[in-house]
């Protein structure tokens, strides 16, 4: 499921972007007491292959399941992978997110958001 979802230049890497997208994640309820406030684990491709990146999520307490280049990976971080290719291939279904129209990032963000949020409703309406 997305929980956050930033539109970037074409040119940024992904990596930068990796540490303000899990401190935007906002709070998780649940269970009586204080909200979750960020992920157990953070998973990720060899591009979030990155030591400081390591660093600043286990300053947060958080898990970093993050493939490294030239090693063999870990099954759990592959099978990672496969969600992850999974949400990208349904946020494009939405032609308009698949094929970038609107000159404004803003109108894009809002896009992407909707998209996020259908994706969440039809999840929600399929398993509750």
């Amino acid at each position: 499921m997305p929980v956050v979802a930033q539109v970037t230049a074409a040119n940024v890497p992904d990596v930068k972007q990796a540490l303000p997208l899990v401190d935007a994640v906002p709070a998780i309820g649940g269970k009586v007491g204080a909200p979750l406030r960020k992920p157990g684990q953070v998973q990720g491709d060899k591009a979030f292959d990155a030591d400081w990146l390591r660093i600043g999520l286990a300053a947060r307490n958080i898990t970093p399941l993050l493939a490294r280049r030239g090693h063999d990976n870990p099954p759990e971080v592959q099978e990672a992978r496969w969600l992850i290719e999974r949400t990208f291939a349904w946020l494009k279904r939405f032609r308009r997110l698949a094929l970038r129209y609107d000159r404004t990032g803003a109108i894009h963000q809002a896009f992407l958001t909707l998209g996020c949020i259908v994706i969440c409703h039809n999840h929600w309406v399929r398993f509750c």
